[in-house]
C-alpha cells in the first residue's frame, strides 16, 4: 500500500474526528484542491473522512487505487474498449464485466456502448433514471481521487507495473464499469452472442426452417434452467437477520455472507466512509464503486444475496421474409438498427463488426452455450434488459449507508429502486429484521405470459421465468407499475417482503421461504418458484437457525459461531449411509469407473467417525467431498432419495440415500481410488488439500462447495497433481456480523477473507486470509475512540495537484 510518495502523514488529532461535533472537522474542510483525511487501521482498513460527497470520493478513489490499481486499471481498460489493442484479440478476458471470452468479443460489445455513449447518457439523466446528485458527486470526486493516486505514486504491482494500459480515466470510463455492473445478470451474460449475431446468408436463408434450426423447448426450458441457476452460482450468498425477540437485548442481529469472486473486478474492498452530521458508514465496497455496497452504521446493517428473479427476457421476432433485417409489429415494418464497431488489434489491422439492435434490446443468437436462439429468415431473438436503461444502484447503497431503521431501509429501496439481481437482509438497533426482494425486473407477470409467450416461451417461463414474448405484437410489452420509477419494471408494492420475522434469511433460493414458518407466496414466477425442493445450503441454515432463534438470547459471537460452524448438511444425510454401505459390500471392493475393482474397506471407518464439518482439521471431507461429488454425477436425481421432495415438509425433504443405486458403490470406487492416485491419505485433513498458496506459504482454507451445503461456501480449482483443491475462486468474501449495546457504537466483527489488496507484496494481500484459516475476525474500529486507539493507526491526507 503506497502512502508515503505523495501524501503528507500527521498525527491524528481532534481536528480529524467525523462525528461532526463543533471544531471536530476534518482538516479538508478547507476550499480548494480536493482533499481528503484517510487514517490506516489493522489489516489496511481505511477510515475516509471528508467535508462533502466529491472529497469523499476523491478519497475513496485514491484508497481503492492504492490497494488495488491494477485489477481497477483492467477494469477501465475493459471499459475502454482497448484490451486487443494492448493484450492482442484472443485473450480471455477476466470476467467481471462481461461473458466475453476472448478480448476482441469483449472490445467489441464494450465499443458499440461508447459509440452509442449508453453509460454517458445515463449518468448524465436526471433521477431516477441517472445518480443522484450525491453519488455524481462521490463518482465525479472518485475518478480524480482514482488519478491523483495515478500521478503521485509509483505502481509496485507486478501485475500492471510498467504497463502502458494504465493510465488516467474519466468519469465515462467509470459510468461504463458500472453500467456493466449492474447488467450482468442481462446484456453482459450475452455479450458473445450480442456481438456475433449475423442475419442469415443466402445459402442458410433458402434451407431455412429446417429441423436442425428449430430450437427443442423442452431442452431450451432445462438450458435455461441451468444458466440461471450458473448465476446464482457464481455469484451466491447467504445471509439472515434475526429480530430483537431472538437476541440478548432486544436489538437485531445481521450475519451477511456473499459469496463472490476471490480474484477480479467483482472482489470487495473494505473502508468506513464519513462526511460528518451527513453520512458514517463501514463496510465492504466493490471495486469501482464509490460507496459501501455490502456494510452498517451506527442503527442499521444489511447485506445482499443474488436472487431468483429473472431480470432478462426475450422477444421472438417475425421477420420480413424479404429481409432479415426488418421486423413486424402489428404488421407495420421496422428496420433494425445497424451498429458499425471497429476495435484496434495488436499486431494487425482494425477488426469491424456489425451489431443488429431492435426497439426491444440487442439481436441474440443464444444465452450462453446450451441455449442456441437461431436466427433464420422467419425468426429472431432480441434480448430485453431493463438493467441495462438505469444506473441507480449506488443510490441505492447511499441510502442504506444514511438509513436508520430496516423500515427506511425499505424507504430507501422505494425511492431508488436500484438493485439489479440482488435481495436485501437487513436488521436494525430496535430490534428489526427485514428481507426483501425489492430489485428491478421486467413487469412480466404470469398473466402476460400466458398471453403472449411464443411456444419457446411456453417451456422455459415456468422451468425458469425467462420470458419469450411474442414481438410482433405491441400488447405484448411488458406494462409498468404505478409506483414504479422506470417505464416496463415491477413498482415496489409488488416486491416480496418479510417484516420482523424472528429471522429473515436467504441462500440464493427464491423469497418463499425467507422463514419457514411465514412462506411468501402470490408473486410472479418471473421473481422465482414457489413449493419446489431448497438447496442443502438453505435446508441447512433453516435447521440451524430455527434452532437459534428457538433458543434465543443471541449474540454477535452466536452469528459468528454460525458462520464457521463449517457443517456439511450431505454428511449428516448421507455420510452415515454411505458408511453402512461401504461395510456392507462383498470382499470390501467395489468396481470404479474404469472397470478397476477397488478395495474401499479402509474408506468405511473413515466415513463413520467423519465429524461433517469441513473444518480445516476435519478427518474424511475430502474423502466424502470427493465421493459426493462423483455420486451426483453418477445416481439420477429420481433415485437418490428414498423418501422425495415434498411442499408440505421443505425443509426435511428429500432425505435417505438410496444405498441400493449402483452408482453409490462405483462413486466411493472412484473417491478412494482418485485419493490414492494423489497419494493423500483418505483421512487427511481437509486444509491439509483445500487451500491456497500466498508468497510461496499454503494457507489451509475452512468451507467448502456449494453442492454439500456448507454455509461457509468455498469453491475451489481441483488440481490432485497439486495436491489437491489448490486455489479458491469463489466463495465467502466480505463477511459482518453486526449487532448493538446501546452504546452508540455497532459491535461488529468482519472479514475479508482475501485481505485489501491484490498486489502480492502488500502486507494486506493474505493477512486476513490468515485469519480465516484460523476461524478469527477483525473487530472493525467504527466509533472515534476506537480509532483513535488503533496501536497501527496511520493518518495521511491526501490532496489533488493543480
Amino acid at each position: 500500500m503506497a502512502l508515503a510518495t505523495a501524501a503528507v502523514t500527521v498525527q491524528p488529532t481532534a481536528a480529524d474526528a467525523p462525528d461532526g461535533r463543533p471544531g471536530d472537522r476534518a482538516t479538508t474542510a478547507a476550499s480548494g484542491p480536493l482533499s481528503a483525511v484517510i487514517r490506516y487501521t489493522e489489516y489496511g482498513i481505511p477510515h475516509i473522512t471528508a467535508r462533502d460527497y466529491t472529497n469523499l470520493g476523491f478519497g475513496s478513489g485514491w484508497a481503492q487505487a492504492a490497494d488495488q490499481v491494477c485489477v481497477l486499471a483492467d477494469g477501465f481498460l475493459t471499459a475502454r474498449a482497448e484490451r486487443s489493442r494492448h493484450l492482442g484479440p484472443d485473450q480471455e478476458p477476466e470476467g467481471s464485466l462481461s461473458g466475453a471470452r476472448t478480448n476482441l468479443t469483449s472490445d467489441l460489445y464494450f465499443q458499440g456502448l461508447r459509440d452509442t455513449r449508453t453509460a454517458e447518457k445515463l449518468f448524465a439523466a436526471s433521477a431516477p433514471i441517472g445518480p443522484g446528485r450525491d453519488v455524481k458527486d462521490l463518482m465525479r470526486g472518485w475518478v480524480k481521487g482514482y488519478n491523483a493516486w495515478l500521478a503521485q505514486n509509483r505502481i509496485e504491482d507486478p501485475a500492471c507495473r510498467g504497463r502502458s494500459w494504465v493510465r488516467p480515466i474519466t468519469v465515462a470510463d467509470l459510468a461504463l464499469v458500472s453500467h456493466a455492473l449492474i447488467a450482468t445478470a442481462g446484456n453482459g451474460m450475452a455479450t458473445e452472442e450480442i456481438v456475433t449475431a449475423a442475419p442469415p446468408t443466402a445459402k442458410a436463408a433458402r434451407t431455412a426452417g429446417a429441423p436442425d434450426e428449430s430450437v427443442d423447448p423442452a431442452e431450451a426450458a432445462r438450458s435455461a434452467k441451468r444458466l440461471l441457476a450458473g448465476l446464482r452460482k457464481g455469484m451466491g450468498s447467504n445471509a439472515v437477520a434475526f429480530n430483537g425477540s431472538t437476541t440478548a437485548n432486544g436489538s437485531g442481529l445481521l450475519l451477511g455472507n456473499p459469496h463472490y469472486p476471490w480474484q477480479g473486478g467483482r472482489r470487495f474492498w473494505q473502508a468506513q466512509q464519513t462526511i460528518p452530521g451527513e453520512l458514517n458508514v463501514a463496510g465492504g465496497a466493490l471495486l469501482g464503486s464509490p460507496i459501501v455496497n455490502i456494510g452498517f452504521n451506527k442503527n442499521v446493517a444489511w447485506s445482499h444475496t443474488v436472487s431468483t428473479g429473472t431480470p432478462m427476457n426475450l422477444r421472438e421476432l417475425t421477420l420480413d421474409p424479404r429481409n432479415p433485417t426488418v421486423y413486424l409489429v402489428d404488421g407495420k415494418r421496422e428496420r433494425m438498427e445497424k451498429r458499425t464497431v471497429t476495435v484496434p488489434v495488436k499486431g494487425g489491422a482494425p477488426v469491424t463488426r456489425t451489431q443488429w439492435w431492435t426497439r426491444y434490446g440487442p439481436v441474440v443468437t443464444g444465452l450462453g452455450e446450451g441455449l442456441p436462439l437461431n436466427w433464420t429468415e422467419k425468426t429472431a431473438y432480441a434480448l430485453g434488459d431493463p438493467n441495462s436503461a438505469h444506473l441507480r444502484l449506488f443510490d441505492t447503497s447511499l441510502a442504506f449507508g444514511k438509513a436508520r431503521t430496516t423500515g427506511t431501509v425499505l424507504d430507501g429501496l422505494r425511492r431508488t429502486q436500484g438493485l439489479p439481481w440482488l435481495n436485501t437482509i437487513a436488521a436494525d438497533s430496535r430490534g428489526g429484521s427485514l428481507f426483501t426482494q425489492s430489485q428491478v425486473l421486467p413487469r412480466i407477470t404470469d398473466g402476460l405470459a400466458e398471453r403472449c409467450s411464443t411456444e419457446l416461451g411456453r417451456a422455459t417461463y415456468p422451468a425458469s421465468g425467462l420470458a419469450v414474448l411474442d414481438g410482433s405484437r405491441a400488447d405484448c410489452a411488458p406494462g409498468t407499475d404505478k409506483d414504479a420509477v422506470q417505464p416496463g419494471t415491477f413498482g415496489p408494492k409488488s416486491m416480496p417482503t418479510l417484516r420482523n420475522a424472528p429471522y429473515a434469511v436467504n441462500s440464493n433460493d427464491s423469497a418463499w421461504l425467507a422463514h419457514p414458518g411465514r412462506p411468501l407466496r402470490g408473486y410472479e414466477r418471473v421473481f422465482g418458484d414457489i413449493d419446489t425442493a431448497r438447496s442443502l445450503r438453505t435446508r441447512g441454515g433453516a435447521d440451524d437457525l430455527s434452532a437459534m432463534a428457538e433458543r434465543g438470547g443471541l449474540r454477535v459471537k452466536d452469528a459468528q459461531r454460525l458462520q464457521f460452524a463449517n457443517r456439511a448438511p450431505a454428511g449428516h444425510m448421507v455420510a452415515a449411509d454411505a458408511a453402512r454401505a461401504c461395510a456392507a459390500l462383498p470382499g470390501g471392493r467395489a468396481v470404479a469407473t474404469d472397470g478397476a475393482t477397488v478395495d474401499v474397506s479402509a474408506a468405511c471407518p473413515v466415513l463413520r467417525k467423519w465429524d461433517r464439518t469441513t473444518d480445516a482439521d476435519s478427518r474424511g471431507a475430502l474423502l466424502f467431498e470427493r465421493f459426493w461429488q462423483r455420486l451426483v454425477q453418477l445416481v439420477p436425481e429420481e433415485r437418490f432419495w428414498k423418501t422425495p421432495f415434498s411442499p408440505k415438509d421443505p425443509v426435511r425433504t428429500p432425505h435417505t440415500l438410496n444405498i441400493a443405486a449402483p452408482g453409490v458403490a462405483q462413486a466411493l470406487a472412484d473417491a478412494v481410488q482418485e485419493l490414492r492416485a494423489m497419494k493423500a491419505e483418505l483421512n487427511a485433513p481437509w486444509g491439509e488439500h483445500h487451500f491456497v498458496e500466498r508468497n510461496g506459504t499454503r494457507i489451509p482454507v475452512p468451507g467448502g462447495p456449494d453442492t454439500l451445503g456448507v454455509w461457509n461456501m468455498m469453491e475451489s480449482v481441483w488440481n490432485p497433481a497439486g495436491g489437491g483443491y489448490t486455489d479458491v475462486f469463489h466463495g465467502s468474501s466480505y463477511i459482518q456480523a453486526v449487532s448493538w449495546n446501546g452504546s452508540g457504537c455497532p459491535v461488529a466483527r468482519t472479514l475479508l477473507t482475501y485481505g485489501q489488496s491484490s498486489n502480492p507484496l502488500s502486507p494486506h494481500s493474505s493477512d486476513q486470509t490468515r485469519l480465516l484459516a484460523a476461524e478469527k475476525w477483525v473487530t472493525p474500529r467504527f466509533c472515534e475512540k476506537d480509532i483513535l486507539a488503533s496501536p497501527e493507526l496511520k493518518t495521511v491526507t491526501v490532496r489533488e495537484r493543480r
